[in-house]
């Protein structure tokens, strides 16, 4: 009976220690699966971000290809060539044009309408005003009239003319007035003297203290060629 209960215990202890030792195996094997979960997340997330700069770069370069600034580009090139075109026109000398003077309205004849046709050829601009001397006893410039400056330049081309207002009196009895048959003009940034013949066959009645003119226009405008 000793013997047996001995072996009985012996078993019963042989089977215990087993089933410890099997527990202790499948608990090993869940944390190894446990240990090898987070490096498959991590590799998941790092594919992740990886992908993401990708991604962001595709973005942001669909964006740079579209981009409003590409046409602000186009209308700054655009406005310049416009700059670039006005100013690259050359300005109208004396060989350029031809100058002619007519009487404007009915007696008395206080104004003239210079006109410049542009017989060269080509396209030329014409600045600015004539510059106008009335009489050989009196050297100065006849003054300009602010206020009859166009807003841009004047570009003629091929035969088309310019015109400027001339007032040479008040076309009073009592003026200091003296006939001219011919006055000379100057065209801005040109030092040649064009002579320029009077209308009618008695010239006209001219004092230099009254004279004003006006700036060169592609046409006579009311308001502002009223002086």
């Amino acid at each position: 009976m000793t013997t047996v209960f001995a072996r009985s215990t012996m078993l019963a202890a042989a089977g215990t220690a087993l089933a410890l030792s099997l527990t202790a195996c499948q608990g090993g094997g869940e944390d190894d699966n446990a240990a090898t979960t987070p490096p498959t997340s991590a590799t998941a997330t790092a594919t992740a971000g990886a992908s993401a700069p990708a991604a962001t770069a595709d973005s942001a370069g669909a964006t740079g290809s579209g981009k409003p600034s590409g046409s602000a580009g186009s209308s700054t090139s655009d406005d310049s060539t416009g700059r670039q075109a006005s100013t690259s026109t050359p300005a109208c000398a004396a060989a350029d044009v031809t100058l002619t003077a007519a009487k404007q309205d009915g007696p008395p004849y206080t104004h003239l309408v210079l006109t410049a046709k542009n017989t060269s050829g080509h396209s030329c601009r014409l600045a600015g005003f004539p510059h106008v001397q009335l009489l050989e006893s009196h050297k100065q410039d006849v003054p300009s009239v602010a206020k009859s400056k166009p807003a841009a330049p004047v570009v003629l081309s091929a035969g088309a003319p310019a015109y400027a207002l001339l007032k040479v009196s008040d076309g009073g009895t009592d003026e200091d007035n003296e006939p001219v048959s011919a006055f000379s003009v100057m065209l801005e940034g040109d030092s040649t003297v064009i002579a320029v013949t009077a209308p009618g066959s008695d010239g006209i009645a001219a004092d230099p203290a009254q004279a004003l003119v006006g700036y060169w226009t592609p046409e006579l405008r009311n308001g502002a060629d009223d002086f």
